[in-house]
């Protein structure tokens, strides 16, 4: 598996239209996909949580950030509306592709996302200002390779179409997560209850 993986990181990060093209090539079945997803939702439920309890701030954080269950489900929801959002974006922009393409690359980009940020809270333990400096990168070159991912899954002409799906996807983004807080998040704040 490593054999795979460390090529195909490789390729995300220097040519992520044609590690776009390998994913959905690979003909990953919805269950596969859906069960994905899940995993790297419980993935960056740890990794915030890593981050929030090695932290040095001191300013409030919402009640859900002490109860991982439901960080996940709120995680795990928000990406599917995310996904959702951007695939009928990109439909009402010209785009082509399929709902399946845009859900195997947005995993493929969370896993190379949570490789990043594993990576930044590392170095910022160990080197607080090089992990500063490697997040800024990270942002950076992960904006760059999930517009390339989007464009190649929506095909899409450019990135400025990317950069198009995903304003109007952020509406929707937006409209998601005010009703997913509204029933989870503040069930979790003890609003609800």
């Amino acid at each position: 598996m490593q054999d795979a993986l460390i090529p195909m990181i490789q390729t995300s990060l220097r040519n992520p239209r044609g590690a776009a093209r390998l994913i959905m090539s690979m003909g990953l079945g919805r269950d596969v996909l859906w069960t994905a997803l899940a995993l790297v939702a419980v993935i960056n439920t740890f990794l915030i949580l890593l981050i929030v309890a090695t932290s040095s701030a001191t300013m409030p954080l919402p009640g859900y950030f002490d109860k991982p269950l439901t960080l996940f489900v709120l995680i795990a929801g928000l990406m599917v509306v995310y996904i959702h959002a951007m695939y009928w974006a990109g439909l009402a922009v010209g785009g082509k592709g399929a709902l399946m393409d845009v859900l195997a690359v947005v995993v493929w980009f969370q896993v190379l996302r949570a490789i990043a940020q594993a990576a930044v809270v590392l170095l910022s333990l160990a080197i607080p200002p090089l992990g500063a400096i490697l997040s800024l990168v990270v942002a950076g070159w992960g904006i760059w390779i999930f517009l390339s991912f989007l464009a190649e899954a929506l095909n899409l002409r450019s990135l400025w179409h990317g950069v198009a799906v995903v304003c109007v996807a952020f509406i929707g983004i937006v409209m998601g997560m005010a009703v997913l807080i509204a029933m989870i998040g503040g069930a979790a704040q003890g609003v609800l209850s």
